[in-house]
């Protein structure tokens, strides 16, 4: 070989030696050697990398155990980071990278409570020099990477802003970059798949440009935990999430080039198990699914369009309060607005580490950096919480957008919903503003169907309602709304809705008690515009089982079996006409007064005088025109009564069947009445005539006639006021009842047939006349009775002559009340066969059976019917029941405090009570030496020493057992413990005001033969 060549070879030999040698061992620890200065200067925490690897002739580079932080807690950390420089780089005129890897790679995100981020206080960095003002913006730095994996890599946040600090862990986050460049009009191909230690999985798949920034692909969170972001709704609401998963998935397409531009297509969101609670622990809300699907968002067009909606078994709870708002707009309205936090003093610089101990500076031999402990990596992983993360991360450090311009009107949202269905649900509403009593409304099962609703309302969607309605009502809309002009045209559909709903409402008004009936319709509902109001509703309503009770007399009022209004036509503002209305077995009770006043006034409440000005001064509205084409009425029936008459006249009337003609308030026609029935079965009874219904004081002739009725039927009324039995006799009654403009003339005209009187009658209420003389004298030839009783006088004046009738009845009812006081307030609530005297007591026991709290809930009951009375609860213990019971469980406890005193002294473990342990029988006759000492204050007789150990014991406890049970003092506190387990019970659960219950000194009765011990009780008045 020439020499030259072999010169030659030899230089390039050596040259290639040296470069390998500068390449793989002296670069490399330069390097290590320059980064971990770097480090040690500008970080404000420990701060070293292990190793540097380099291949110069492939251009690969290593990069091992990065860990900036404390020992044992990195806040940045990586076991490799790998990349593949390509020779290309040299002529391409950008950074070419094959392969970049990074794998175990664990950061620390931490925000304190003043908001400040950990990542930013790592290094302190030098400031930079501003860049001129007039200097154009820098085109990207020109790179491409063909791959970027990062393997197994980690990432614990915590946030400490919210009122309840926010954290989670992925411990498991890979991403791979398929050609990752800056330079224009270059996709990136993405893959992202992340997952937590406790469930909860993010899939992100698709493509990125750098040049613009652009991305589009698909994203998918299964089975995030709600309960890991919360804290950040929780400081805007006060609302408390019980539990609670969520799941999403949706194509998306982002754009930064000129604005944000946003598109999400096939998205889908699903929510399970969800429930919601107030801070006291009040659910407010369960919910067992949502899905939402096919819905897309347009964010430059500010529009979201959603396919299907649909939502299984939500249960929920509102409530009006007293003062009228509704408990969640209380509930929200109460959190204060949270405080922005002040901005974060510059850090101060922080002192210099100290020297960390000399990395091995690149070679074989180099150990990875650790991985992040499991301690980091312990709290829930919502899928979520990544976008929560970032969201608040770059809150933190980006500078805040422009307001719009005050002039600027802004775009509203559009929300199209295509198709909701919601299934199953319940929801409970309370009304506690309505007076004394709270009114429930359960709607369940609940299902609504909404088709092609649209926020800006601007078209009509299509509804359909239905619900059931406590326990038998049912509720079905269908139809058209239209929210802008508010519009609709809907078929209504109710069955069985309870009118007891209403009590509450008509209860400040009327004093009526609704005991049942059920509200049933057919109706087509228009509703032309809200403003002015504009609406008509047409079709049929039944009534069915209306029962109103008279709450003065406690007496039916009103009541029927049926009311049918056919051809209903109203139209708001013009007036209401009914076709037809049909009455089957209604009942009526009409009573008129010395005074001429009804009991229809009596049940009218007066309204504070307030109220009544405001009605008064208020402009007098134009009547609203009502026409009724008729009145059918259908095997009815009545109770009359007339006071004004001397003497007083009642009846009842059966079989009414009848007609009333055509009712109008804009016609000065009076509607014709005919109607006929009959007293007690047989007596024919007419009601003839007209009157105007709606303004009766103009124009009234009604002519009432009563034929053949039995006195014998009137025997109670001639006993207990005349003293005298009705032996046979027949009363014929004709009342006419004539009034124009307010003047009434009446013509009555009374005859009794064969009345014959039969044997007298003991009653302090009969009045002191010879009335078998009164009789006779008032008869004519004919055995007959015939009274004439004219009435005249102004209807609008109360100076009428007013004979006393009431307080006879009032001094027996009170004599009858004073005799037996207990039954009769048990008459109150139809307890009338309790025996409400007295409470019984099992032997040796303060607790209060099912029998006792029974009579005690209806004493309750009665006792706020009248709350003048006041309860005397004098309780009693008897010695022969009571009193072994009594001596066994004083004996259980001194065994139990004697057993723990012991443990204690020993030094053992014990409970927080004595009354927890469980003493063993053996211990028991050990500690019995004691206690018989103890209690009986001697030493056990001499003689007992001889026996055997279990006739001792016995010896022992039958002697203590005799001594607390003849305890006057364990007997006075079990008195004492009865009575107040009485009052406990009626305060607490039957809801008295504790002042009417007072506690009488204890006393010792007899036992009863069962064993049981009554505790007496007494009635006062305060």
């Amino acid at each position: 070989m020439p020499k030259g060549l072999k010169r030659a070879t030899s230089a390039l030999l050596i040259a290639i030696a040296l470069y390998g040698l500068l390449g793989f061992l002296i670069l490399p620890g330069i390097a290590l050697r320059i980064a971990n200065q770097q480090l040690a200067q500008l970080a404000t925490v420990p701060a070293h990398l292990q190793r540097i690897e380099l291949n110069p002739f492939s251009l690969e580079l290593h990069l091992w155990g990065l860990h900036i932080g404390e020992p044992e807690k990195a806040q940045v950390a990586f076991q490799r980071l790998y990349a593949n420089l390509q020779w290309d780089s040299l002529w391409s005129g950008a950074l070419h990278l094959g392969d970049v890897e990074l794998e175990k790679a664990h950061a620390e995100a931490l925000f304190a409570k003043d908001g400040t981020l950990n990542l930013t206080q790592l290094f302190k960095l030098p400031p930079s020099a501003p860049a001129p003002a007039d200097q154009p913006p820098s085109e990207p730095f020109p790179l491409r990477i063909e791959r970027i994996e990062l393997i197994e890599n980690g990432l614990h946040f915590q946030d400490l802003r919210p009122s309840e600090p926010v954290e989670f862990v992925y411990d498991s986050l890979n991403l791979e970059l398929k050609n990752l460049s800056t330079l224009p009009d270059d996709n990136a191909d993405m893959n992202l798949v992340a997952i937590g230690p406790h469930g909860g999985r993010v899939d992100w798949s698709g493509q990125v440009s750098l040049t613009p920034i652009a991305s589009s692909g698909q994203l998918k969170i299964t089975d995030g935990k709600l309960k890991g972001i919360w804290p950040y709704v929780r400081d805007a609401v006060p609302l408390v999430l019980e539990d609670g998963v969520v799941s999403l998935s949706a194509d998306y397409v982002l754009n930064l080039t000129k604005g944000t531009e946003l598109q999400l297509n096939n998205a889908s969101v699903s929510i399970s198990a969800f429930a919601i609670k107030s801070p006291t622990d009040k659910p407010l809300a369960r919910l067992e699914r949502l899905d939402i699907s096919e819905t897309s968002l347009d964010l430059a067009k500010q529009q979201v369009i959603v396919g299907k909606i649909r939502s299984q078994k939500l249960e929920t709870w509102a409530a009006r309060e007293a003062d009228g708002q509704l408990d969640w707009q209380k509930l929200l309205a109460s959190q204060p607005a949270k405080p922005a936090p002040a901005p974060a003093a510059a850090p101060a610089p922080a002192p210099a580490p100290a020297p960390a101990p000399a990395p091995n500076e690149g070679g074989a031999g180099s150990e990875p950096a650790p991985a992040p402990s499991a301690a980091q990596q312990t709290a829930a992983t919502p899928p979520t919480a990544a976008a929560a993360a970032a969201a608040a991360t770059s809150a933190a450090t980006a500078t805040p957008a422009a307001p719009p311009a005050a002039d600027e009107p802004s775009k509203p949202w559009q929300v199209i919903l295509r198709d909701v269905q919601l299934r199953d649900y319940q929801v409970h509403l309370a009304d506690r503003a309505a007076g004394s009593q709270e009114v429930k409304l359960d709607l369940a099962p609940l299902n609504l169907d909404l088709k092609d609703f649209d926020s800006l309302g601007t078209s009509p969607f299509g509804l359909a309602l239905d619900t059931g309605v406590n326990k038998s009502g049912q509720i079905k809309a269908t139809g058209q709304v239209q929210l802008q002009p508010t519009t609709a045209k809907l078929q209504l559909v109710t069955r069985d809705i309870d009118l007891r709903l209403a009590q509450a409402y008509i209860s400040p008004f009327v004093r009526l008690e609704l005991r049942s009936g059920q509200l049933g319709s057919d109706l087509a509902v228009d509703l032309k515009s809200v403003e002015p109001l504009a609406f008509s509703i047409g079709g049929r309503a039944e009534v069915n089982q209306l029962h109103t009770l008279d709450t003065l007399k406690e007496r039916d009022f009103l009541k029927w079996q049926q009311l049918v209004v056919e051809g209903l036509d109203y139209r708001h503002g013009q007036g209401l006409v009914i076709g037809q209305v049909n009455l089957q077995q209604p009942y009526a009770r009409f009573i008129i007064n010395e005074d001429l006043t009804t009991n229809v006034n009596d049940l009218m409440i007066p309204q504070p005088a307030s109220a009544t000005a405001n009605a008064k001064a208020a402009p007098a509205d134009k009547p609203l025109p009502i026409r009724i084409g008729g009145v059918s009425i259908k095997d009815g029936s009545a109770n009359f009564a007339d006071f004004s008459l001397t003497p007083n006249f009642a009846t009842a009337i059966q079989q009414l069947n009848g007609k009333i003609g055509t009712l109008d308030n804009q016609s000065p026609k009076a509607a014709s009445v005919d109607i006929k029935g009959k007293v007690d079965k047989y007596a024919p009874v007419s009601i003839k005539g007209s009157l105007t219904p709606f303004d009766p004081m103009n124009s009234l002739d009604i002519a009432t006639s009563f034929k053949n009725v039995e006195l014998t039927t009137l025997t109670p009324y001639s006993g207990k006021f005349a003293g005298y039995r009705i032996r046979k006799g027949r009363l014929n009654l004709d009342l006419h009842y004539q009034i124009e403009k307010g003047q009434l003339n009446a013509d009555n005209k009374l005859l009794l047939e064969d009345l014959q009187l039969g044997e007298r009658v003991d009653s302090k209420d009969a009045v002191d006349l010879p009335i078998r003389l009164a009789v006779a004298l008032l008869k004519d030839t004919d055995g007959n009775i015939e009274i004439a009783l004219p009435v005249q006088g102004n209807l609008n004046s109360p100076e009428f002559s007013v004979m006393p009738i009431v307080w006879q009845t009032l001094r027996n009812l009170v004599l009858r009340a004073a005799q037996a006081p207990f039954k009769f307030i048990a008459g109150l609530v139809g307890g009338s066969d309790s025996d409400l005297s007295q409470v019984q007591f099992a032997a040796g026991s303060s607790e209060l059976d099912e029998p006792a709290q029974k009579a005690l809930d209806t004493l309750s009951s009665a006792l706020k019917e009248r709350p003048v009375l006041r309860l005397e609860v004098e309780g009693m213990s008897a010695q022969s029941s009571d009193g072994p019971l009594l001596a066994a469980q004083r004996l259980e406890r001194e065994y139990q405090t004697t057993w723990y005193k012991m443990l204690q002294r020993r030094g053992d473990k014990v409970p927080a009570e004595p009354s927890d342990l469980v003493v063993d029988e053996d211990d028991k006759a050990v500690l019995l030496e004691g206690i018989y000492r103890s209690r009986l204050k001697q030493q056990p007789p001499a003689e007992w020493a001889e026996l055997a150990d279990e006739e001792r014991g016995a010896k022992l406890k039958d002697a203590v057992l005799q001594s607390w049970g003849q305890s006057d003092l364990l007997l006075r506190q079990l008195g004492q413990a009865r009575a107040a387990s009485i009052k406990d019970y009626l305060v607490e659960r039957g809801g008295l005001e504790d002042q009417r219950i007072y506690l009488l000194d204890v006393s010792i009765a007899e036992a009863q033969a069962d064993g049981s011990v009554a505790t007496a009780l007494h009635l006062g008045s305060q």
